[in-house]
């Protein structure tokens, strides 16, 4: 879960739609990278972080692993 994009989100009033539209993905596309399902590419990260002023590092960094990847690091 994108914790701070999704409060960045809702501090602007936006909804998935709106931001989803601004990216030019579907919503659907857009709800699984916010809930962590799919991961966001490069440019989508500096077109987020420019429309909400921050950096990449504030608003990805440090991400919360998805389960699918804490499963792979307790195999390994």
């Amino acid at each position: 879960m994108q914790y701070k994009l999704l409060a960045l989100r809702k501090e602007k009033n936006e909804t998935q739609k709106d931001v989803a539209e601004m990216l030019g993905i579907t919503e659907a596309s857009y709800r699984n990278k916010e809930n962590g399902k799919t991961q966001f590419k490069m440019n989508e990260m500096f077109c987020l972080a420019s429309h909400y002023c921050h950096s990449i590092e504030e608003i990805f960094l440090p991400r919360k692993f998805t389960i699918s990847e804490q499963k792979e690091k307790v195999r390994k």
